[in-house]
């Protein structure tokens, strides 16, 4: 059963009362179709969606109005009879945005809604929360300017932490490689916002590593890959698990925190406080030549110019590589997913010096069970992938009207 199909099917045991959030599951039962299959027809859309004609008609009206889709020109094709006008998700007027608020800087980007980045901007942050979602709400409005406000709305915000986040109230519970506890980190940024351009724009927070994996779900032009693992390898490592089209985050929202799966008894000590965590083996420290604890690791532009001539840079790379093919193969053996998306700093190290390692560990394990190996790839939008994702959590959301109630900047 697809997504239009469960919120169909869900859409049946809705009181009759409540008519406006039948009406607004089935106008976007046609978003999300149109995502996924572009061109279609209201014909078309009708058939795949289980609606009248009548009825879709009238909801591509006004979705044509609002800017969510566009009609295109239709192309001759010597028939006889009205040609079909086929329908698209219109990129052009609806935005969202998106940011990442990593360890020293942060990423703001606005996308259309089909995820081109339109505008972007990356800031260095202070070292306190406060500091840090002033300097977020500045770059957030400065990319807002960037753009053609006349005629271009931003429909939803996203925001990415390096840590594990409480959706429902916006809430970051644990940043460790940040040193920040319990902020409420949605109502001080809307707090921000407020009496800006951006006042009242849907806000949503999430964990940077869901939020990436959302971006995978999400802006795909192919079939998504259901289940879907992101892992992202920073100063820190996350993971952002995709399972049935939802986001599984966890009774405190701590679901995903695979850097602190431990991979070593008694191995080196990790930023939570633990030994032989896959964030300690993997990390950057893990990079560095095992920088000495309690020390901060060097920046990856030095790792990199070390591993040009440094032969123990390179021994320690592979092996933080090896490590991660540990890692992969034990979120293999745990989810069965059907994709495995790398994306984080550290992945632009790539090839033979730490994927290579990686993939062959990955590999051999697999071969010794007489088992395919879940096919891995590195994220197609790079260094953006965490804001980018974040945008996506704002479509994610704005697009499923009866998915789990989430902090929304307004409450």
């Amino acid at each position: 059963m697809n997504q239009e199909t469960r919120l169909l099917a869900a859409a049946t045991s809705i009181p009759s009362g409540n008519q406006q959030l039948i009406k607004d599951i089935n106008r976007m039962s046609l978003v999300r179709h149109l995502c996924a299959h572009p061109g279609l027809s209201r014909a078309d859309l009708a058939t795949a969606v289980g609606l009248t004609k009548s009825t879709v008609s009238l909801l591509v009206r006004e979705l044509l109005d609002e800017g969510w889709l566009v009609e295109r020109e239709v192309v001759a094709t010597g028939d006889l009879g009205r040609r079909p006008t086929p329908l698209f998700i219109d990129p052009s007027r609806l935005l969202l945005m998106g940011a990442e608020v990593g360890i020293e800087s942060i990423r703001v980007v606005a996308t259309s809604l089909t995820g081109e980045v339109l505008a972007r901007s990356v800031a260095s942050h202070g070292t306190t929360a406060k500091a840090c979602i002033a300097a977020l709400a500045n770059g957030l409005l400065k990319v807002r300017q960037q753009l053609d406000e006349s005629c271009r709305q931003v429909i939803g915000i996203g925001i990415g932490l390096p840590g594990g986040v409480d959706e429902s109230r916006g809430f970051l519970h644990f940043a460790p490689n940040l040193h920040w506890r319990d902020v409420p980190f949605g109502a001080q940024l809307t707090e921000k916002l407020s009496g800006t351009a951006l006042n009242g724009v849907p806000l949503y927070v999430q964990n940077e590593a869901d939020a990436a994996a959302i971006g995978e779900l999400e802006f795909n032009p192919l079939q998504a890959s259901d289940p879907l693992l992101y892992v992202s390898i920073n100063q820190g490592v996350g993971a952002g698990v995709i399972v049935g089209d939802r986001l599984l985050t966890g009774s405190r929202g701590f679901a995903g925190e695979v850097g602190h799966i431990v991979l070593q008894i008694n191995g080196p000590q990790c930023s939570c406080g633990r030994r032989g965590c896959a964030e300690a083996l993997i990390g950057l420290r893990a990079l560095s030549r095992g920088a000495p604890e309690g020390e901060e690791a060097p920046p990856l532009a030095e790792v990199r110019q070390r591993l040009a001539s440094d032969p123990d840079t390179v021994r320690a790379v592979r092996k933080a590589g090896s490590h991660l093919g540990v890692l992969l193969q034990n979120l293999s053996s745990a989810y069965d997913p059907a994709c495995i998306v790398l994306g984080g700093s550290v992945v632009e190290l790539g090839g033979d010096v730490f994927l290579y390692p990686a993939l062959k560990t990955l590999n051999d394990y697999a071969n010794a069970a007489n088992l395919a190996p879940t096919p891995v790839q590195v994220s197609r939008f790079g260094a953006d992938a965490v804001a980018v994702g974040a945008a996506a959590l704002a479509r994610y959301h704005l697009t499923r009207p009866l998915a789990a109630p989430v902090f929304n900047g307004r409450t």
